[in-house]
């Protein structure tokens, strides 16, 4: 499933509530998923990750102010 996302610019959810984004997803293994960002190249081991989520449009910002 995760070797149809290689090369999109993902957003990775781990267990413990943390998550990762900005970056693209370069190679997938059954134990590993290399993921890669502007600073740094991470070796992610599947078992770490609860999902992978793909932006599919751009949120619009509401606006703010009076007019």
């Amino acid at each position: 499933m995760l070797e149809q996302l290689k090369g999109k610019q993902v957003l990775i959810h781990f267990l413990d509530g943390t998550h990762i984004g900005d970056g693209i997803l370069e190679e997938v293994d059954d134990k590993f998923v290399k993921y890669k960002t502007e600073y740094q190249e991470l070796y992610i081991p599947v078992s770490s990750i609860r999902t992978v989520s793909v932006n599919l449009k751009e949120r619009q910002k509401p606006k703010v102010g009076f007019a």
